[in-house]
């Protein structure tokens, strides 16, 4: 399953899966499954994170953004829970917190890969402080045959470097550093502790071994007193060369090159000239030859003679670079203490009424933003007990956080919701604390710190009712009812699911919203059950149309909904005078006079229904849709739908570019579709034929 997720997080990171399949994925992984323990669901969680770190920068938008918040609010409270195990828990936690890090990983940063010789030098200065010099045109191998190192007319065949020198660039007789396990080549000029070279220790074979010199002295000092043995065994060496050679034949190749190994040449001390204290060392900075122009580079320093050894180090060494110490970073507040610094902050700010002072102070107190939702919150408790001016003004400086960027709208919902968690033992000394926190989401609204859908989502079916009713009330107080009817219709919010499950109809909806004061929202809903009681009382178009006109805003008479209503008003009257109300006489064939009769009604009918669907397509779509409904209700009785479509196109009531435009639509709103097709669709294709005909016609 694992890898099945893992493919189809990489398939919707390349936008091959649409949005909507990737959330259903993470809704499927996320619920708990019927007869499950939440110990069992480790492999959904452990493929939800995968989903997650694949795909959730691609998810994490402003309009999914509410979701998200739920995903990894569900994510949170698993990630505290102990029956999952550990390993669970942890997976968990980390991508919460890559969340928090704008989905960039903690190693994101963190150089692994391969490095150039450039890199490997800069790195062996700043942790080895070793200097380690570039091998350039200027550091040739004249610079040694031309020194004093070489007896005149002498070639030397200089063997490939090998090991760290061939990596490091290693200038012939410059060596790594000097001191205890050094690596030095036959080429250094340290010549106390190379290793053996026939070019100065005497053991060539077919060359004359140097005069001694000031050098050669000057190796004594560093030889160990109980060496007497040492010295013996070098001056046997020196004085039987034909011997050495003897024993070099039976020797393996790379000794005889090499050559051997000279017991007083051996030594751990450093040399007097080394400085084993990095802060003896002369702080220079160090030259790159690449990036100096030849006219400013120093001149070339010569080599000294062989008496004045240079043991490994250049006349000017470059400086060591040492890493900088750490500074110790003061500790970040605790918990208790931000929550101790935000109530001195908002109660002084309520006594003496300084918004700037309140800004800065919690600007200076540099929260983390884990803990902003809790200092919101805390912000809101300080102000519960205080007058409703004090709250207001608390309201005002959650606006001006928001307005410096210090806070955000889900900060806000997530304090809000964490209050009103603690409701139970609040409204023990405050019983109103449910429409003191409605004021202060009402105000929110205003101040576009959240939508009105983003209040709603999280109060679904009911949760802490009735809430989200009280904060529109405190809305229609606090501004007028003409801004929340549009602020609500254009949130779209389903008004059934705000209930608890058992009030989600109309008729209990409509109940508690006239108890509530907010049945002004949703003027229909009065409409579909007042209507069919006026025309019951007077069928005439003159009371109705009246009626309408007094009761009904000019503005809805375009509305799609009320011509549904008006329309089934009417269906639902005619099928009332015609006697069909049981299911038996709904399948039973219409007589004659119930034909007739149907006819009649609808002709006394055709002048209101003409007033509002007249020159109005869409509106004649709609009365269609109202009919499908109809029909679909009294599980469609044979030739009851056909019957009022004719009616309605000779009576023209309805045009023709409604009806087929009603065919060519595709919805899933409204119920009985291909039922209806199925028994109008010969009829349809007559007027589309008919249709055409008439405008070829009307061309020739």
């Amino acid at each position: 399953m694992l890898g099945n997720i893992k493919f189809i997080g990489e398939l919707g990171k390349l936008d091959l899966i649409h949005e909507s399949i990737l959330h259903k994925c993470i809704k499927t992984l996320l619920e708990k499954k019927k007869r499950v323990q939440l110990k069992d669901m480790g492999e959904d969680l452990e493929c939800l994170c995968q989903i997650m770190r694949t795909v959730g920068p691609r998810l994490d938008h402003e309009k999914a953004r509410s979701l998200m918040d739920q995903y990894f609010g569900r994510m949170q409270s698993l990630m505290n829970n102990k029956d999952l195990p550990a390993r669970i828990r942890f997976l968990l936690q980390d991508t919460v917190e890559l969340r928090e890090n704008n989905w960039v990983p903690r190693k994101a940063f963190i150089d692994n890969g391969p490095k150039t010789i450039n890199q490997i030098r800069q790195d062996a200065v700043k942790d080895l402080g070793v200097f380690i010099p570039p091998m350039t045109q200027g550091m040739r191998m004249d610079f040694f045959l031309d020194g004093p190192f070489m007896p005149p007319r002498m070639k030397l065949d200089r063997e490939t470097l090998g090991g760290l020198a061939d990596m490091f660039g290693q200038m012939p007789g410059s060596g790594i550093g000097t001191g205890p396990g050094v690596i030095q080549d036959r080429f250094s000029p340290t010549l106390g502790r190379h290793r053996s070279n026939p070019l100065f220790n005497g053991h060539g074979g077919h060359m004359a071994p140097p005069p001694p010199s000031q050098f050669d002295l000057g190796v004594k000092p560093f030889m160990k007193s109980n060496q007497g043995q040492n010295q013996h065994f070098h001056s046997q060496n020196q004085n039987h060369p034909s011997q050495q050679q003897a024993q070099s034949k039976d020797m393996p190749p790379r000794f005889i090159k090499k050559g051997q190994l000279n017991a007083d040449e051996i030594s751990l001390r450093p040399a007097h000239s080394f400085p084993v204290n990095k802060n003896q060392v002369p702080k220079l900075q160090p030259q790159i030859p690449t990036m100096i122009p030849p006219s400013a580079q120093p001149p070339r320093i010569q080599t000294p003679p062989l008496g004045q050894p240079q043991l490994g180090l250049k006349t000017n060494p470059p400086v060591i670079q040492e890493k900088p110490q750490k500074t110790n970073k003061k500790p970040a507040p605790a918990k208790e203490e931000l929550l101790k610094m935000t109530e001195t902050i908002v109660t002084e700010y309520l006594n003496k009424k300084n918004m700037d002072d309140a800004v800065n102070g919690i600007r200076e107190m540099k929260a983390p933003k884990h803990f902003l939702a809790e200092m919101l919150s805390k912000i809101i408790m300080c102000s519960l007990e205080r007058s409703d001016e004090d709250k207001e003004q608390a309201s005002a400086l959650i606006n001006t956080l928001r307005t410096e960027g210090l806070v955000t709208g889900e900060n806000f919902m997530q304090a809000l919701l964490n209050v009103l968690d603690q409701c139970a033992k609040i409204e023990v000394d405050i019983p109103l604390v449910k429409s003191y926190l409605a004021q202060f989401a009402a105000r929110a609204v205003m101040a576009e710190l959240v939508t009105v859908a983003e209040l709603a989502h999280p109060l679904e079916n009911g949760t802490h009712f009735p809430f989200f009713l009280l904060c529109l009330q405190q809305a229609s107080k606090l501004k007028d009812r003409e801004w929340l009817i549009d602020l609500f219709q254009q949130s779209k919010v389903n008004m059934q699911k705000m209930l608890p499950e058992i009030d989600q109809n109309k008729d209990r909806m409509l109940e508690i919203l006239e108890g509530k004061g907010l049945s002004f929202l949703f003027p229909l809903l009065k409409l579909e059950k007042e209507l069919l009681k006026q025309i019951k009382a007077d069928p005439s178009p003159q009371a109705i149309y009246k009626w309408i006109k007094d009761n009904i805003s000019p503005k809805l008479h375009t509305d799609k909904g009320f011509i549904n209503i008006l329309m089934t008003s009417f269906l639902q009257y005619i099928s009332h005078e015609m006697g069909i109300s049981d299911a038996e006489d709904q399948l039973a064939a219409p007589s004659k006079e119930q034909l007739e009769q149907e006819k009649q009604l609808l002709l006394a009918f055709k002048p209101v229904m003409q007033k509002f669907l007249h020159d109005h397509t869409d509106l004649q779509v709609s009365a269609l849709y109202a009919l499908q409904v109809h029909c679909n209700a009294c599980t469609f009785p044979k030739g009851m739908l056909l019957r009022y479509f004719v009616n309605f196109y000779d009576m023209e009531i309805i045009e023709e570019e409604a009806f087929l435009a009603w065919k060519e639509d595709i919805t899933q709103e409204f119920p009985g579709k291909g039922k209806a097709l199925f028994q109008v669709n010969q009829w349809l294709t007559w007027l589309e034929t008919a249709e055409e005909e008439e405008s070829e016609e009307e061309g020739d």
